[in-house]
Protein backbone atom coordinates (compact mmCIF):
# COMPACT_ATOMS: atom_id res chain seq x y z
CA UNK A 1 0.00 0.00 0.00
CA UNK A 2 1.39 3.38 -0.99
CA UNK A 3 2.28 5.82 1.73
CA UNK A 4 0.23 8.98 1.97
CA UNK A 5 1.51 12.00 0.05
CA UNK A 6 2.01 15.02 2.32
CA UNK A 7 1.68 18.39 0.61
CA UNK A 8 1.59 22.07 1.42
CA UNK A 9 0.07 24.70 -0.86
CA UNK A 10 0.95 28.38 -0.78
CA UNK A 11 -2.07 30.18 -2.22
CA UNK A 12 -1.93 33.51 -4.02
CA UNK A 13 -4.37 35.32 -6.28
CA UNK A 14 -3.14 33.77 -9.52
CA UNK A 15 -1.01 30.71 -8.69
CA UNK A 16 -0.68 27.77 -6.32
CA UNK A 17 2.85 26.79 -5.27
CA UNK A 18 2.94 23.19 -4.06
CA UNK A 19 5.60 21.25 -2.13
CA UNK A 20 5.00 17.53 -1.58
CA UNK A 21 6.70 14.52 -0.04
CA UNK A 22 5.86 11.23 -1.74
CA UNK A 23 6.40 7.81 -0.19
CA UNK A 24 7.82 9.49 2.88
CA UNK A 25 11.08 10.54 1.23
CA UNK A 26 10.90 12.00 -2.28
CA UNK A 27 10.40 15.78 -2.40
CA UNK A 28 8.64 17.41 -5.35
CA UNK A 29 7.44 20.92 -6.17
CA UNK A 30 5.02 22.26 -8.75
CA UNK A 31 3.03 25.36 -9.67
CA UNK A 32 -0.55 25.55 -10.92
CA UNK A 33 -2.92 28.31 -11.93
CA UNK A 34 -5.41 29.25 -9.23
CA UNK A 35 -8.49 28.62 -11.34
CA UNK A 36 -10.81 25.69 -12.05
CA UNK A 37 -8.49 24.15 -14.68
CA UNK A 38 -5.48 24.55 -12.40
CA UNK A 39 -7.35 22.90 -9.53
CA UNK A 40 -8.05 19.85 -11.71
CA UNK A 41 -4.37 19.62 -12.67
CA UNK A 42 -3.38 19.94 -9.01
CA UNK A 43 -5.66 17.09 -7.94
CA UNK A 44 -4.30 14.81 -10.68
CA UNK A 45 -0.74 15.69 -9.66
CA UNK A 46 -1.37 14.97 -5.98
CA UNK A 47 -2.85 11.52 -6.68
CA UNK A 48 -0.89 10.61 -9.82
CA UNK A 49 0.61 7.47 -8.23
CA UNK A 50 -2.71 6.24 -6.96
CA UNK A 51 -2.15 6.90 -3.27
CA UNK A 52 -4.03 9.19 -0.88
CA UNK A 53 -2.89 12.74 -0.17
CA UNK A 54 -2.93 14.94 2.92
CA UNK A 55 -2.85 18.64 2.06
CA UNK A 56 -2.46 21.75 4.21
CA UNK A 57 -3.02 25.31 3.07
CA UNK A 58 -3.43 28.58 4.92
CA UNK A 59 -6.71 30.36 5.30
CA UNK A 60 -6.44 33.28 2.87
CA UNK A 61 -10.14 33.86 2.41
CA UNK A 62 -11.13 34.54 -1.17
CA UNK A 63 -8.12 32.95 -2.82
CA UNK A 64 -8.03 29.75 -0.76
CA UNK A 65 -11.74 28.94 -0.55
CA UNK A 66 -12.26 27.68 -4.09
CA UNK A 67 -9.19 25.42 -4.09
CA UNK A 68 -10.10 24.12 -0.62
CA UNK A 69 -13.58 23.23 -1.87
CA UNK A 70 -12.15 21.47 -4.93
CA UNK A 71 -9.72 19.44 -2.81
CA UNK A 72 -12.41 18.60 -0.24
CA UNK A 73 -14.62 17.13 -2.95
CA UNK A 74 -11.82 15.12 -4.57
CA UNK A 75 -11.64 11.40 -3.68
CA UNK A 76 -8.47 10.34 -1.91
CA UNK A 77 -7.52 13.87 -0.77
CA UNK A 78 -7.88 15.19 2.78
CA UNK A 79 -7.47 18.94 3.21
CA UNK A 80 -6.74 21.07 6.26
CA UNK A 81 -7.09 24.86 6.24
CA UNK A 82 -4.62 26.00 8.88
CA UNK A 83 -4.70 29.14 10.98
CA UNK A 84 -2.06 31.54 9.55
CA UNK A 85 -0.79 32.37 13.04
CA UNK A 86 -0.15 28.69 13.82
CA UNK A 87 1.68 28.25 10.53
CA UNK A 88 3.82 31.34 11.17
CA UNK A 89 4.89 30.06 14.60
CA UNK A 90 5.58 26.61 13.13
CA UNK A 91 7.79 28.09 10.39
CA UNK A 92 9.68 30.08 13.04
CA UNK A 93 10.25 26.87 15.00
CA UNK A 94 11.78 25.36 11.86
CA UNK A 95 14.23 28.30 11.82
CA UNK A 96 13.00 29.24 8.38
CA UNK A 97 14.93 32.43 7.62
CA UNK A 98 13.86 33.23 4.06
CA UNK A 99 10.29 33.66 2.86
CA UNK A 100 9.34 32.74 -0.70
CA UNK A 101 6.31 31.03 -2.16
CA UNK A 102 8.14 27.68 -2.28
CA UNK A 103 9.56 27.94 1.25
CA UNK A 104 6.05 28.79 2.48
CA UNK A 105 4.71 25.70 0.69
CA UNK A 106 7.52 23.60 2.19
CA UNK A 107 6.66 24.83 5.69
CA UNK A 108 3.04 23.85 5.10
CA UNK A 109 4.19 20.42 3.87
CA UNK A 110 6.08 19.91 7.13
CA UNK A 111 3.04 21.16 9.03
CA UNK A 112 1.01 18.42 7.33
CA UNK A 113 3.58 15.81 8.32
CA UNK A 114 4.25 16.80 11.94
CA UNK A 115 1.20 18.54 13.37
CA UNK A 116 -2.22 17.11 14.30
CA UNK A 117 -4.31 17.01 11.15
CA UNK A 118 -7.80 18.50 11.45
CA UNK A 119 -9.88 17.92 8.33
CA UNK A 120 -11.47 21.09 7.00
CA UNK A 121 -15.24 21.36 6.91
CA UNK A 122 -16.53 23.66 4.16
CA UNK A 123 -19.10 26.38 4.80
CA UNK A 124 -22.72 25.33 4.64
CA UNK A 125 -24.16 25.09 1.14
CA UNK A 126 -26.62 27.90 1.85
CA UNK A 127 -23.75 30.22 2.80
CA UNK A 128 -21.96 29.46 -0.47
CA UNK A 129 -25.23 29.96 -2.37
CA UNK A 130 -25.75 33.32 -0.68
CA UNK A 131 -22.15 34.30 -1.42
CA UNK A 132 -22.63 33.54 -5.12
CA UNK A 133 -25.82 35.63 -5.29
CA UNK A 134 -24.24 38.51 -3.35
CA UNK A 135 -21.20 38.66 -5.60
CA UNK A 136 -23.41 38.70 -8.67
CA UNK A 137 -25.37 41.60 -7.17
CA UNK A 138 -22.09 43.43 -6.51
CA UNK A 139 -21.03 42.94 -10.13
CA UNK A 140 -24.37 44.32 -11.38
CA UNK A 141 -24.06 47.33 -9.06
CA UNK A 142 -20.64 48.10 -10.55
CA UNK A 143 -22.06 47.86 -14.05
CA UNK A 144 -24.99 50.11 -13.11
CA UNK A 145 -22.54 52.73 -11.83
CA UNK A 146 -20.62 52.56 -15.09
CA UNK A 147 -23.81 53.02 -17.09
CA UNK A 148 -24.82 56.00 -14.96
CA UNK A 149 -21.42 57.55 -15.63
CA UNK A 150 -21.84 56.94 -19.35
CA UNK A 151 -25.31 58.51 -19.22
CA UNK A 152 -23.94 61.63 -17.57
CA UNK A 153 -21.16 61.87 -20.15
CA UNK A 154 -23.63 61.59 -23.03
CA UNK A 155 -26.06 64.09 -21.50
CA UNK A 156 -23.42 66.81 -21.14
CA UNK A 157 -21.89 66.12 -24.53
CA UNK A 158 -22.31 68.69 -27.26
CA UNK A 159 -23.37 65.86 -29.58
CA UNK A 160 -26.02 64.33 -27.38
CA UNK A 161 -27.87 61.53 -29.17
CA UNK A 162 -31.37 60.74 -27.96
CA UNK A 163 -31.18 57.12 -29.11
CA UNK A 164 -27.99 56.55 -27.07
CA UNK A 165 -29.48 58.23 -23.98
CA UNK A 166 -32.58 56.07 -24.27
CA UNK A 167 -30.57 52.88 -24.68
CA UNK A 168 -28.47 53.61 -21.59
CA UNK A 169 -31.55 54.51 -19.53
CA UNK A 170 -33.24 51.25 -20.57
CA UNK A 171 -30.16 49.28 -19.56
CA UNK A 172 -29.97 51.03 -16.18
CA UNK A 173 -33.61 50.15 -15.48
CA UNK A 174 -32.89 46.57 -16.54
CA UNK A 175 -29.88 46.36 -14.20
CA UNK A 176 -31.89 47.82 -11.33
CA UNK A 177 -34.60 45.24 -11.86
CA UNK A 178 -32.08 42.38 -11.86
CA UNK A 179 -30.46 43.73 -8.69
CA UNK A 180 -33.88 43.92 -7.05
CA UNK A 181 -34.77 40.34 -8.04
CA UNK A 182 -31.44 38.89 -6.91
CA UNK A 183 -31.65 40.77 -3.61
CA UNK A 184 -35.10 39.28 -3.02
CA UNK A 185 -33.67 35.84 -3.81
CA UNK A 186 -30.82 36.41 -1.34
CA UNK A 187 -33.26 37.45 1.40
CA UNK A 188 -35.33 34.32 0.68
CA UNK A 189 -32.23 32.15 1.19
CA UNK A 190 -31.53 33.95 4.47
CA UNK A 191 -35.10 33.59 5.73
CA UNK A 192 -35.11 29.88 4.87
CA UNK A 193 -32.26 29.12 7.31
CA UNK A 194 -32.50 30.03 10.98
CA UNK A 195 -28.76 30.60 11.53
CA UNK A 196 -28.54 32.93 8.55
CA UNK A 197 -31.66 34.74 9.71
CA UNK A 198 -30.22 35.37 13.17
CA UNK A 199 -26.93 36.65 11.77
CA UNK A 200 -28.86 38.88 9.34
CA UNK A 201 -30.86 40.37 12.22
CA UNK A 202 -27.63 41.05 14.11
CA UNK A 203 -26.15 42.91 11.15
CA UNK A 204 -29.23 45.00 10.47
CA UNK A 205 -29.40 46.02 14.14
CA UNK A 206 -26.56 48.41 13.27
CA UNK A 207 -28.00 51.76 12.25
CA UNK A 208 -26.38 52.06 8.84
CA UNK A 209 -26.49 48.42 7.70
CA UNK A 210 -29.65 47.83 5.68
CA UNK A 211 -30.66 44.85 3.54
CA UNK A 212 -28.30 45.46 0.63
CA UNK A 213 -25.20 45.89 2.81
CA UNK A 214 -26.17 42.95 5.03
CA UNK A 215 -26.57 40.68 1.99
CA UNK A 216 -23.09 41.69 0.84
CA UNK A 217 -21.40 41.33 4.24
CA UNK A 218 -23.05 38.22 5.63
CA UNK A 219 -21.68 35.49 3.32
CA UNK A 220 -18.20 37.05 3.14
CA UNK A 221 -17.95 36.87 6.94
CA UNK A 222 -19.60 33.47 7.41
CA UNK A 223 -17.16 31.68 5.10
CA UNK A 224 -14.26 32.67 7.38
CA UNK A 225 -12.89 29.95 9.70
CA UNK A 226 -14.52 29.97 13.13
CA UNK A 227 -11.15 30.17 14.91
CA UNK A 228 -10.10 33.44 13.30
CA UNK A 229 -9.53 36.33 15.70
CA UNK A 230 -10.97 39.79 15.19
CA UNK A 231 -7.51 41.05 14.21
CA UNK A 232 -7.40 38.39 11.52
CA UNK A 233 -10.83 39.54 10.35
CA UNK A 234 -9.48 43.07 10.03
CA UNK A 235 -6.38 41.87 8.17
CA UNK A 236 -8.52 39.67 5.92
CA UNK A 237 -10.59 42.71 5.01
CA UNK A 238 -7.44 44.72 4.23
CA UNK A 239 -8.32 47.29 6.89
CA UNK A 240 -5.16 46.78 8.94
CA UNK A 241 -2.75 49.75 8.99
CA UNK A 242 0.54 49.39 7.11
CA UNK A 243 3.46 51.60 8.10
CA UNK A 244 6.09 52.72 5.59
CA UNK A 245 9.36 53.66 7.30
CA UNK A 246 12.99 53.30 6.31
CA UNK A 247 15.87 54.92 8.18
CA UNK A 248 15.49 58.62 8.76
CA UNK A 249 14.45 59.65 5.27
CA UNK A 250 11.26 57.66 4.75
CA UNK A 251 8.40 58.05 7.21
CA UNK A 252 5.11 58.04 5.35
CA UNK A 253 1.72 58.13 7.09
CA UNK A 254 0.28 54.69 7.81
CA UNK A 255 -2.33 53.51 5.32
CA UNK A 256 -4.60 50.49 5.23
CA UNK A 257 -3.01 47.52 3.50
CA UNK A 258 -5.89 46.77 1.07
CA UNK A 259 -4.42 43.26 0.83
CA UNK A 260 -7.59 41.48 1.82
CA UNK A 261 -11.16 40.94 0.72
CA UNK A 262 -12.29 43.98 -1.25
CA UNK A 263 -15.92 42.83 -1.04
CA UNK A 264 -15.92 43.39 2.73
CA UNK A 265 -14.34 46.84 2.43
CA UNK A 266 -16.81 47.84 -0.25
CA UNK A 267 -19.77 46.57 1.77
CA UNK A 268 -18.65 48.44 4.91
CA UNK A 269 -18.06 51.84 3.32
CA UNK A 270 -21.65 53.01 2.90
CA UNK A 271 -22.73 51.70 6.34
CA UNK A 272 -19.87 53.70 7.86
CA UNK A 273 -21.11 56.87 6.13
CA UNK A 274 -24.71 56.29 7.26
CA UNK A 275 -23.74 55.29 10.81
CA UNK A 276 -21.76 58.50 11.25
CA UNK A 277 -24.89 60.45 10.25
CA UNK A 278 -27.47 58.53 12.27
CA UNK A 279 -25.77 56.67 15.15
CA UNK A 280 -24.74 59.16 17.89
CA UNK A 281 -21.99 57.02 19.38
CA UNK A 282 -20.43 56.34 15.98
CA UNK A 283 -20.63 60.04 15.16
CA UNK A 284 -18.90 60.87 18.44
CA UNK A 285 -16.10 58.44 17.58
CA UNK A 286 -15.79 59.99 14.11
CA UNK A 287 -15.75 63.55 15.49
CA UNK A 288 -13.05 62.60 18.02
CA UNK A 289 -10.80 61.35 15.23
CA UNK A 290 -11.36 64.47 13.13
CA UNK A 291 -10.55 66.61 16.17
CA UNK A 292 -7.23 64.74 16.36
CA UNK A 293 -6.40 66.00 12.86
CA UNK A 294 -7.42 62.84 11.02
CA UNK A 295 -8.81 63.49 7.55
CA UNK A 296 -12.48 62.59 7.04
CA UNK A 297 -11.47 59.63 4.86
CA UNK A 298 -9.13 58.32 7.55
CA UNK A 299 -11.89 58.69 10.12
CA UNK A 300 -14.40 56.83 7.93
CA UNK A 301 -11.93 53.97 7.45
CA UNK A 302 -11.46 53.84 11.22
CA UNK A 303 -15.25 53.60 11.58
CA UNK A 304 -15.29 50.72 9.07
CA UNK A 305 -12.65 48.89 11.09
CA UNK A 306 -14.51 49.58 14.36
CA UNK A 307 -17.77 48.33 12.86
CA UNK A 308 -16.03 45.10 11.84
CA UNK A 309 -14.85 44.68 15.44
CA UNK A 310 -18.42 45.25 16.62
CA UNK A 311 -19.86 42.72 14.15
CA UNK A 312 -17.31 40.14 15.30
CA UNK A 313 -18.46 40.62 18.89
CA UNK A 314 -22.13 40.53 17.92
CA UNK A 315 -21.71 37.22 16.09
CA UNK A 316 -19.69 35.66 18.92
CA UNK A 317 -22.16 36.70 21.63
CA UNK A 318 -25.34 36.50 19.52
CA UNK A 319 -26.38 40.00 20.54
CA UNK A 320 -27.53 43.10 18.69
CA UNK A 321 -25.46 46.23 18.22
CA UNK A 322 -25.22 48.43 21.33
CA UNK A 323 -24.07 51.92 20.51
CA UNK A 324 -22.94 52.64 24.06
CA UNK A 325 -20.35 49.87 23.75
CA UNK A 326 -18.93 51.12 20.47
CA UNK A 327 -15.91 52.72 22.16
CA UNK A 328 -15.33 49.57 24.22
CA UNK A 329 -14.82 47.36 21.14
CA UNK A 330 -11.18 46.29 21.21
Amino acid sequence: MRKETEAGIDVSKDVLDVAARRDGVRLETARFDNDAAGHQQLMRWLTKRGGPARVVLESTGTYSLDVALALHRAPGIAVMVANPRAVKHFASALLQRSKTDLTAAAALREFAARMPFVAWQPPASEVLELRGIARRIAALVVERTRERNRLHAVQVSAERLAVVVNDIEVNIRHLERRIELLTAEAVAVIRAHAALGRAFERLTSVRGIATHSAVQLLPELLVLPADMTVRQWVAHAGLDPRACQSGTSVDKPARISKLGNAHIRRALFMPALVAVQHEPHVKAFFDTLVARNKTPLQAYVAVMRKLLHAIYGMFRTDTDFIGEKFYAVV
